[in-house]
Protein backbone atom coordinates (compact mmCIF):
# COMPACT_ATOMS: atom_id res chain seq x y z
CA UNK A 1 0.00 0.00 0.00
CA UNK A 2 1.62 3.28 -1.07
CA UNK A 3 -0.89 5.86 0.12
CA UNK A 4 -4.03 6.09 2.26
CA UNK A 5 -6.02 8.97 0.76
CA UNK A 6 -8.98 6.59 0.31
CA UNK A 7 -8.53 4.67 3.54
CA UNK A 8 -11.79 3.22 4.82
CA UNK A 9 -13.64 3.78 1.54
CA UNK A 10 -15.17 1.08 -0.64
CA UNK A 11 -15.10 1.16 -4.44
CA UNK A 12 -16.87 -0.86 -7.11
CA UNK A 13 -15.17 -0.86 -10.52
CA UNK A 14 -17.06 -2.57 -13.33
CA UNK A 15 -15.13 -4.23 -16.12
CA UNK A 16 -12.06 -4.35 -13.89
CA UNK A 17 -10.54 -7.72 -14.75
CA UNK A 18 -8.34 -6.17 -17.43
CA UNK A 19 -7.52 -2.97 -19.28
CA UNK A 20 -8.64 0.42 -18.00
CA UNK A 21 -10.81 -1.05 -15.26
CA UNK A 22 -7.97 -3.15 -13.84
CA UNK A 23 -5.72 -0.11 -13.83
CA UNK A 24 -8.31 1.95 -11.95
CA UNK A 25 -9.02 -0.81 -9.42
CA UNK A 26 -5.32 -1.26 -8.64
CA UNK A 27 -4.82 2.49 -8.27
CA UNK A 28 -7.75 2.93 -5.88
CA UNK A 29 -6.64 -0.08 -3.85
CA UNK A 30 -3.09 1.26 -3.66
CA UNK A 31 -4.49 4.41 -2.10
CA UNK A 32 -6.41 2.57 0.59
CA UNK A 33 -9.79 1.73 -0.92
CA UNK A 34 -11.34 -1.70 -0.50
CA UNK A 35 -12.37 -2.76 -3.99
CA UNK A 36 -15.00 -4.94 -5.63
CA UNK A 37 -13.66 -6.19 -8.95
CA UNK A 38 -16.16 -7.13 -11.62
CA UNK A 39 -15.98 -8.94 -14.93
CA UNK A 40 -17.21 -11.83 -17.02
CA UNK A 41 -14.24 -14.20 -16.77
CA UNK A 42 -12.60 -15.75 -13.76
CA UNK A 43 -8.94 -16.10 -14.81
CA UNK A 44 -8.02 -12.46 -15.54
CA UNK A 45 -10.09 -11.35 -12.58
CA UNK A 46 -8.18 -13.66 -10.25
CA UNK A 47 -4.91 -12.20 -11.51
CA UNK A 48 -6.00 -8.65 -10.68
CA UNK A 49 -7.37 -9.83 -7.34
CA UNK A 50 -4.06 -11.48 -6.48
CA UNK A 51 -2.07 -8.41 -7.51
CA UNK A 52 -4.12 -6.19 -5.21
CA UNK A 53 -3.90 -8.57 -2.27
CA UNK A 54 -0.18 -9.16 -2.73
CA UNK A 55 0.31 -5.38 -2.58
CA UNK A 56 -1.51 -5.32 0.76
CA UNK A 57 -4.92 -4.29 -0.53
CA UNK A 58 -8.38 -5.67 0.16
CA UNK A 59 -10.57 -6.80 -2.74
CA UNK A 60 -13.21 -9.27 -3.81
CA UNK A 61 -14.25 -10.46 -7.27
CA UNK A 62 -17.85 -10.72 -8.47
CA UNK A 63 -18.60 -12.13 -11.91
CA UNK A 64 -21.69 -11.55 -14.00
CA UNK A 65 -23.29 -9.93 -17.03
CA UNK A 66 -24.33 -6.30 -16.69
CA UNK A 67 -27.04 -6.81 -19.32
CA UNK A 68 -29.07 -8.34 -16.48
CA UNK A 69 -30.76 -5.85 -14.16
CA UNK A 70 -30.64 -8.34 -11.30
CA UNK A 71 -26.88 -8.70 -11.60
CA UNK A 72 -26.37 -4.93 -11.62
CA UNK A 73 -28.32 -4.56 -8.39
CA UNK A 74 -26.71 -7.63 -6.81
CA UNK A 75 -23.25 -6.28 -7.57
CA UNK A 76 -23.91 -3.25 -5.37
CA UNK A 77 -25.82 -5.18 -2.72
CA UNK A 78 -23.15 -7.87 -2.39
CA UNK A 79 -20.49 -5.19 -2.04
CA UNK A 80 -22.42 -3.54 0.80
CA UNK A 81 -23.01 -6.91 2.46
CA UNK A 82 -19.30 -7.71 2.33
CA UNK A 83 -17.72 -4.32 3.08
CA UNK A 84 -20.60 -2.59 4.83
CA UNK A 85 -20.88 0.38 2.45
CA UNK A 86 -20.10 1.80 -0.98
CA UNK A 87 -18.33 5.12 -1.44
CA UNK A 88 -17.07 5.05 -5.03
CA UNK A 89 -18.71 3.60 -8.13
CA UNK A 90 -16.69 3.51 -11.34
CA UNK A 91 -18.82 2.63 -14.36
CA UNK A 92 -16.03 1.45 -16.62
CA UNK A 93 -17.45 -1.66 -18.32
CA UNK A 94 -18.25 -1.07 -21.95
CA UNK A 95 -18.51 -2.88 -25.26
CA UNK A 96 -18.24 -1.82 -28.86
CA UNK A 97 -18.40 -3.21 -32.35
CA UNK A 98 -17.40 -1.82 -35.70
CA UNK A 99 -20.62 -0.72 -37.40
CA UNK A 100 -22.28 2.22 -39.15
CA UNK A 101 -25.81 3.38 -39.95
CA UNK A 102 -26.09 0.90 -42.81
CA UNK A 103 -25.04 -2.29 -41.05
CA UNK A 104 -25.91 -1.73 -37.38
CA UNK A 105 -28.65 -4.13 -36.36
CA UNK A 106 -31.26 -3.30 -33.74
CA UNK A 107 -29.92 -6.20 -31.68
CA UNK A 108 -26.38 -4.77 -31.70
CA UNK A 109 -27.66 -1.29 -30.85
CA UNK A 110 -29.65 -2.65 -27.90
CA UNK A 111 -26.76 -4.77 -26.62
CA UNK A 112 -24.28 -1.89 -26.64
CA UNK A 113 -26.71 0.48 -24.96
CA UNK A 114 -27.57 -2.18 -22.37
CA UNK A 115 -23.96 -2.36 -21.19
CA UNK A 116 -22.74 1.17 -21.87
CA UNK A 117 -25.72 3.21 -20.67
CA UNK A 118 -28.51 1.12 -19.12
CA UNK A 119 -26.19 -0.70 -16.71
CA UNK A 120 -24.63 2.52 -15.34
CA UNK A 121 -28.14 3.86 -14.74
CA UNK A 122 -29.15 0.76 -12.74
CA UNK A 123 -25.86 0.62 -10.84
CA UNK A 124 -26.09 4.30 -9.92
CA UNK A 125 -29.70 3.91 -8.85
CA UNK A 126 -28.74 1.08 -6.51
CA UNK A 127 -25.55 2.71 -5.18
CA UNK A 128 -27.26 6.01 -4.42
CA UNK A 129 -29.54 4.24 -1.92
CA UNK A 130 -26.53 3.63 0.33
CA UNK A 131 -24.58 6.79 -0.49
CA UNK A 132 -27.37 9.20 0.32
CA UNK A 133 -27.82 7.71 3.80
CA UNK A 134 -24.33 8.95 4.66
CA UNK A 135 -24.63 12.06 2.47
CA UNK A 136 -21.47 11.32 0.56
CA UNK A 137 -20.38 9.35 -2.46
CA UNK A 138 -18.51 9.51 -5.73
CA UNK A 139 -19.56 8.20 -9.13
CA UNK A 140 -17.08 8.16 -12.02
CA UNK A 141 -18.31 7.25 -15.49
CA UNK A 142 -15.80 6.22 -18.14
CA UNK A 143 -16.90 7.62 -21.48
CA UNK A 144 -15.00 8.36 -24.68
CA UNK A 145 -14.01 11.31 -26.83
CA UNK A 146 -16.30 9.65 -29.38
CA UNK A 147 -19.19 11.05 -27.33
CA UNK A 148 -18.92 14.31 -29.26
CA UNK A 149 -19.00 13.29 -32.91
CA UNK A 150 -17.82 9.71 -33.05
CA UNK A 151 -15.57 7.69 -35.27
CA UNK A 152 -17.49 6.67 -38.37
CA UNK A 153 -17.28 2.93 -37.66
CA UNK A 154 -18.47 3.23 -34.05
CA UNK A 155 -22.05 4.46 -34.37
CA UNK A 156 -23.86 2.77 -31.43
CA UNK A 157 -20.77 2.99 -29.21
CA UNK A 158 -20.41 6.72 -29.83
CA UNK A 159 -24.12 7.33 -29.28
CA UNK A 160 -24.06 5.39 -26.01
CA UNK A 161 -21.10 7.42 -24.72
CA UNK A 162 -22.84 10.65 -25.69
CA UNK A 163 -25.86 9.50 -23.69
CA UNK A 164 -23.60 8.61 -20.76
CA UNK A 165 -22.17 12.12 -20.76
CA UNK A 166 -25.63 13.70 -20.60
CA UNK A 167 -26.56 11.22 -17.87
CA UNK A 168 -23.47 12.28 -15.91
CA UNK A 169 -24.38 15.96 -16.10
CA UNK A 170 -28.00 15.38 -15.12
CA UNK A 171 -27.12 13.04 -12.26
CA UNK A 172 -24.51 15.44 -10.90
CA UNK A 173 -27.08 18.22 -10.85
CA UNK A 174 -29.64 16.14 -8.95
CA UNK A 175 -27.32 14.43 -6.48
CA UNK A 176 -25.77 17.60 -5.07
CA UNK A 177 -28.65 17.46 -2.56
CA UNK A 178 -27.00 14.37 -1.06
CA UNK A 179 -23.43 15.62 -1.55
CA UNK A 180 -22.80 12.81 -4.03
CA UNK A 181 -20.38 13.79 -6.78
CA UNK A 182 -20.69 12.54 -10.38
CA UNK A 183 -18.00 13.06 -13.00
CA UNK A 184 -16.88 11.51 -16.28
CA UNK A 185 -13.58 10.74 -17.98
CA UNK A 186 -13.55 10.71 -21.79
CA UNK A 187 -10.37 8.89 -22.84
CA UNK A 188 -8.93 9.02 -26.31
CA UNK A 189 -7.17 6.00 -27.80
CA UNK A 190 -6.04 3.70 -24.98
CA UNK A 191 -3.59 0.84 -25.53
CA UNK A 192 -5.08 -2.20 -23.79
CA UNK A 193 -4.95 -5.94 -24.38
CA UNK A 194 -8.32 -5.79 -26.09
CA UNK A 195 -7.38 -2.87 -28.33
CA UNK A 196 -4.23 -4.63 -29.48
CA UNK A 197 -6.25 -7.73 -30.41
CA UNK A 198 -8.88 -5.67 -32.23
CA UNK A 199 -6.39 -3.71 -34.32
CA UNK A 200 -3.90 -6.48 -35.05
CA UNK A 201 -6.28 -9.43 -35.49
CA UNK A 202 -9.89 -8.28 -35.97
CA UNK A 203 -8.95 -5.35 -38.19
CA UNK A 204 -6.17 -7.38 -39.82
CA UNK A 205 -3.51 -4.69 -39.42
CA UNK A 206 -0.89 -7.03 -38.00
CA UNK A 207 1.68 -6.32 -35.32
CA UNK A 208 2.81 -3.09 -37.01
CA UNK A 209 -0.52 -1.28 -36.45
CA UNK A 210 0.81 0.62 -33.44
CA UNK A 211 3.60 2.27 -35.43
CA UNK A 212 1.04 3.83 -37.78
CA UNK A 213 -1.34 4.69 -34.93
CA UNK A 214 1.30 6.69 -33.10
CA UNK A 215 1.53 9.05 -36.06
CA UNK A 216 -2.03 10.22 -35.30
CA UNK A 217 -1.44 10.83 -31.57
CA UNK A 218 -1.14 14.49 -30.56
CA UNK A 219 1.55 13.74 -27.95
CA UNK A 220 3.34 10.94 -29.75
CA UNK A 221 2.19 8.03 -27.64
CA UNK A 222 -0.92 6.07 -26.80
CA UNK A 223 -2.77 6.45 -23.54
CA UNK A 224 -2.30 3.63 -21.03
CA UNK A 225 -4.69 2.32 -18.36
CA UNK A 226 -2.40 3.92 -15.77
CA UNK A 227 -3.13 7.36 -17.26
CA UNK A 228 -6.87 6.89 -16.84
CA UNK A 229 -6.29 5.48 -13.35
CA UNK A 230 -4.52 8.69 -12.32
CA UNK A 231 -7.50 10.72 -13.54
CA UNK A 232 -9.94 8.46 -11.68
CA UNK A 233 -7.94 8.85 -8.48
CA UNK A 234 -8.08 12.63 -8.86
CA UNK A 235 -11.86 12.60 -9.29
CA UNK A 236 -12.25 10.17 -6.39
CA UNK A 237 -10.44 12.57 -4.06
CA UNK A 238 -11.46 15.98 -5.48
CA UNK A 239 -14.13 16.80 -2.90
CA UNK A 240 -15.57 19.88 -4.66
CA UNK A 241 -15.61 18.62 -8.26
CA UNK A 242 -18.92 17.41 -9.69
CA UNK A 243 -20.53 17.52 -13.12
CA UNK A 244 -17.10 17.63 -14.75
CA UNK A 245 -16.16 15.88 -17.97
CA UNK A 246 -12.42 15.34 -18.35
CA UNK A 247 -11.42 14.90 -21.99
CA UNK A 248 -8.19 12.96 -21.96
CA UNK A 249 -6.16 13.43 -25.14
CA UNK A 250 -8.91 15.10 -27.12
CA UNK A 251 -8.25 16.07 -30.72
CA UNK A 252 -10.01 19.13 -32.19
CA UNK A 253 -13.69 18.44 -32.88
CA UNK A 254 -14.01 17.23 -36.44
CA UNK A 255 -10.42 15.96 -36.53
CA UNK A 256 -10.86 12.44 -35.14
CA UNK A 257 -8.90 10.13 -37.43
CA UNK A 258 -10.60 7.35 -39.38
CA UNK A 259 -9.16 4.44 -37.41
Amino acid sequence: MSESSLSGQVAVVTGSTQGIGAGIAKKLAAHGARVTLHGLENSPGEQVLSAIREAGGDAILIKGNLKEETHCRNLIQQTIQHFGRIDILVNNAGIYDRSNIENTTVELWDEIFAINLRAPFILCQEAVKDMKERRQGCIINIGSVNAYIGERKLLPYSASKGGLMTFTKNLANYLTRYRIRVNQINPGWVLTEGEHYTESITEGKGESWLEDALKTRPFGRMLYPEDIAHAALFLATAELVTGAVLDYEQLPVGALPDL
